[in-house]
């Protein structure tokens, strides 16, 4: 059984936007909403060349990427073809408005694209080694 972690309420996330989790061990992670409220979360880095996808604008089920306009699948991480590459999914979980992710996922670091090391650099401000910034766009 796995734990979760509450980072925020869906009311916070704007619809057709995204919110950013800065963890201690691993790159961001960026928590997207849809029109239709469903809430999904991948690696905040483009599979392509790194861009901050939590910058992107988002549609339908994907998040086009801010630097190359990739569009980048919410359901798996995927890009759309003929593009290549996958950002890594999160687990997630609402429960009454409550927004969470699962904990053994967000605390383990993840292969940094470019470099292939884990990222470690990012500070987070409880145990569980992450904590969330404001929305990254306002609502259309």
């Amino acid at each position: 059984m796995s734990d979760w972690k509450v980072i925020c309420r869906v009311d916070d996330i704007p619809r057709l936007g995204a919110r950013k989790v800065t963890r201690k061990s691993g790159g961001d992670i960026a928590v997207f909403r849809t029109a239709d409220d469903r809430v999904f979360a991948l690696l905040d880095r483009c599979p392509h060349k790194g861009g901050p996808l939590s910058q992107g604008i988002v549609f339908g089920e994907s998040v086009a990427c801010p630097l190359h306009n990739w569009t980048i699948g919410l359901v798996d991480g995927c890009a759309a073809a003929p593009d290549v590459g996958c950002a890594q999914r999160f687990s997630v979980r609402v429960e009454d408005g409550a927004v969470a992710l699962d904990l053994a996922e967000i605390t383990q670091p993840t292969t940094d694209i470019e470099g292939g090391a884990p990222r470690s650099d990012r500070p987070g401000n409880d145990a569980a080694g992450a904590s969330v910034e404001a929305p990254a766009r306002a609502a259309a």
